[in-house]
């Protein structure tokens, strides 16, 4: 406890608690509406895109890679949508193209162009998170906040009709609510989430980041609000937990948090296996 309070005692540790905290509830929210609406996959690959994005960014020397990595994702995440809907052209076929080809031409940027003796290095940190999560600017944590702030007044203000378009959209649409629309929102809304989460667990962590605490909720708890509130409280307490055990152990951060939500995944399974057999 000690040398925890002393590590406390540093501004970039309680930054880095701060938008860890965040991004994790914002995932959290969006989560239950990805995993309800079998679009989980769009995470992943909004992700790989976002790693693409990064890798144009620190090649043009941009002094935010925000600049370039938000809007690319959000433009990326409204095409996926559209395309999705389109019958020659397959959702998930559009995605694997998407994801594996801005992997690829990120990672030959990264080494073509490269700005850095340890080209390894800053792709597995972009990958998988690292430190980096440690050595935020207040400039940064500030848009992390704004940014989240958004994406929860967002939510809360069109909840009831994220819910409708979530179980039912032709019900939906009967009652008048614009699916297109709130789908197109909620895909926006997923692509900040991810542009956020890439400091704190990497590009191909983030989706788990999302998945994980919907899923440990899911199973122990039926209805929609029930779902949220409790994959909100899991996916803190998970980034939280990791963050705090990273610290103290010197583990990778993105990399713990996310084994923090599996377990707590496998717990909250086979917890609801066995209240079902009572």
């Amino acid at each position: 406890m000690k040398q925890l309070l002393f590590y406390l005692s540093f501004p970039f540790v309680r930054y880095a608690l701060v938008v860890g905290i965040l991004v994790a509830l914002c995932s959290s929210l969006l989560g239950v509406t990805l995993v309800l609406k079998r679009f989980s996959f769009i995470g992943d690959g909004l992700s790989h895109v976002a790693f693409g994005a990064m890798a144009v960014a620190s090649v043009l020397h941009l002094a935010s890679d925000t600049i370039l990595i938000m809007p690319v994702t959000i433009l990326t995440a409204i095409l996926l949508l559209r395309t999705g809907q389109n019958t020659r052209i397959k959702g998930d076929a559009m995605i694997a193209v998407m994801s594996v080809g801005a992997l690829a031409v990120g990672y030959m940027l990264m080494n073509v162009f490269s700005t850095s003796a340890n080209v390894s290095g800053d792709v597995c940190t972009t990958l998988f998170g690292s430190t980096s999560i440690l050595t935020l600017k207040q400039s940064e944590v500030w848009i992390c906040v704004v940014f989240s702030l958004l994406v929860i007044i967002t939510f809360l203000l069109f909840y009831h009709r994220i819910f409708a378009v979530t179980f039912d959209e032709n019900f939906a649409r009967a009652t008048g609510v614009g699916a297109q629309k709130y789908n197109l929102m909620i895909a926006v809304l997923i692509a900040v989430v991810i542009v956020l989460g890439m400091n704190l667990v990497g590009s191909l962590l983030i989706s788990a980041l999302i998945i994980f605490p919907a899923l440990s909720a899911m199973s122990l708890i039926r209805n929609f609000k029930g779902v949220v509130v409790a994959s909100a409280i899991l996916s803190v307490s998970c980034a939280l937990v990791g963050m705090l055990v990273s610290i103290l152990a010197s583990t990778p951060v993105g990399s713990t948090i996310v084994v923090a939500d599996l377990l707590v995944f496998v717990v909250c399974t086979v917890l609801s296996r066995v209240l079902k057999r009572g």
